[in-house]
């Protein structure tokens, strides 16, 4: 609990009624959270607008509102908090409730369409590795040292990061790795955060759904580098046409990585296989389990944010050589009898698409077949879907289109738009069935000794969400169980 006026400090205030001396038990955005001596934030949302429970979370026991349009009636027990943006204000608020956690430990996040999860997660494994408590909050789960918590957001809400992020100083954290989405930016959810580095992958055709034009989405990326402390590191895959452009503003230290560009730290792939990377980086050779262009440019980047945080150059890449894949990303395995390799990966953007089925081309010897299976979400940008289709009939030996998560849409509809971006001389190789859990059993019918197949666009996820319900679905499981029956 805390006094209300200093749970406002550094809030831009416009009205307040009422008085700020009164204690505050603890703060939600959602009404039906609120218990006696609570602080409501109404937040507009995409769907939903918390001013409309303004009045139930009175009912409540809100002893405090937080508010972008003021009603037209106000309880003369309840002091009401106007603020031009309201967001904002409980990233502000949730940073000061409990205690700033951010700044008494090294924060870092990452931003960027692909890599964020892997990029986070290895840096989270090589910190641990070198004897550091280590906190990560990534898609696929958030680690309070080695406690695991479940999540569903990149980026989560601004009260769960710092009650996370509390949870870590508590226990003597140093360290924690963050992804930063541009949804999590543009909606304020690491505003207050104080940051020791920021680190940006790569940026390619993603959620126009939401930022209606590229510009705006590369924007909204820069903006987290523009916010930057002076004490901290900016570091930018300069290889990107965008990675110079997110280091113009801002005022921490400016730092590139690349493979093909002369910068601070530099990576050349020596040799690429299934078993591994064999890279040099900057003047040593270091030999990494990830596979693949896109995992030598996340291997260089957790080097250089590892040397950046202060650590021995040697100890770090001592340390990479140990360091597992991460789950759902290029995550593969090779059956006994047939020598048949099954991949799964995220893969669920044109660019990091293009970026597997590239990497399983370089390695491949071409006396086999690669056999896609691939969906796209439904209520989410639909202009990628036929360049998602495009990329995986010109790129594979056969593709099977299928259901992902389509959510609300009619799945049927998602994979006639997916169909569209097919070009006549790669149709032959096609074929669709909506069932994603057939797909995948056709796709293992079809493989014949040493083929590949690759299930792409879920990953590490273990369900299917049809019209808002989440049935257990793991594409990892599903395939290992198929092609055991099949003695493949």
């Amino acid at each position: 609990m805390m006094i209300l006026k200093d749970i406002l400090y550094k809030v831009g205030l416009d009205i307040v009624i009422g008085s700020t001396d009164v204690q505050v038990n603890d703060i939600h955005f959602d009404s039906r959270a609120i218990k006696e001596g609570d602080l409501f934030v109404a937040i507009k949302g995409t769907a939903v607008d918390g001013h409309d429970y303004i009045e139930k979370a009175v009912s409540q026991g809100a002893r405090a509102v937080v508010l972008e349009v003021m009603p037209d009636y106000q309880d003369e027990n309840v002091t009401y908090v106007k603020v031009e943006n309201a967001h904002k204000a409980l990233a502000l608020m949730a940073a000061n409730f409990y205690e700033n956690p951010s700044r008494q430990l090294k924060l870092v996040g990452v931003t960027g369409t692909n890599g964020k999860t892997t990029t986070t997660s290895l840096l989270y494994q090589l910190f641990k590795k070198s004897g550091f408590k280590t906190g990560l909050i990534s898609t696929v789960e958030i680690l309070i040292d080695e406690k695991v918590v479940a999540t569903k957001h990149t980026t989560p809400d601004p009260m769960t990061i710092n009650k996370h992020l509390a949870a870590m100083v508590a226990i003597g954290v140093d360290y924690c790795f963050m992804e930063v989405s541009s949804h999590g930016i543009a909606q304020e959810r690491v505003t207050g955060l104080e940051f020791a580095g920021g680190v940006f992958t790569n940026l390619t055709h993603d959620h126009l759904d939401y930022h209606s034009t590229f510009a705006e989405y590369r924007d909204v990326k820069k903006r987290f580098f523009d916010e930057l402390p002076k004490g901290a590191f900016a570091l930018t895959n300069l290889d990107d046409k965008n990675g110079a452009v997110m280091l113009q503003n801002t005022k921490a230290k400016k730092l590139g990585y690349a493979l093909k560009t002369f910068t601070d730290y530099r990576a050349q792939i020596i040799e690429n296989q299934f078993g591994g990377l064999l890279l040099k980086v900057n003047e040593h050779e270091v030999w990494s389990k990830m596979v693949g262009e896109f995992n030598a440019y996340n291997v260089l980047a957790i080097y250089a944010c590892a040397i950046e945080l202060g650590l021995e150059e040697i100890e770090v890449l001592e340390v990479i050589s140990q360091l597992e894949g991460v789950s759902g990303r290029f995550q593969y395995f090779t059956t006994v009898e047939d020598r048949i390799t099954a991949i799964v990966d995220y893969a669920h953007t044109p660019d990091a698409l293009k970026n597997v089925l590239e990497t399983i081309n370089s390695i491949r010897t071409r006396n086999e077949n690669v056999i896609t299976v691939i969906g796209c979400g439904g209520d989410r940008d639909t202009s990628k879907r036929p360049k998602m289709a495009h990329i995986a009939a010109a790129l594979s030996d056969q593709v099977i289109f299928t259901s992902d998560n389509p959510r609300t849409e009619d799945p049927q509809l998602i994979l006639n738009d997916m169909e569209a971006g097919v070009e006549p001389q790669d149709y032959k190789k096609t074929i669709t069935i909506l069932d994603r859990s057939q797909a995948i059993k056709a796709a293992a019918k079809m493989a014949d000794k040493n083929d590949i197949i690759l299930i792409a666009g879920k990953g590490h996820e273990t369900y299917q969400e049809i019209n808002g319900v989440r049935s257990d679905f793991d594409d990892r499981k599903i395939i290992a169980d198929i092609l055991n029956k099949l003695n493949k």
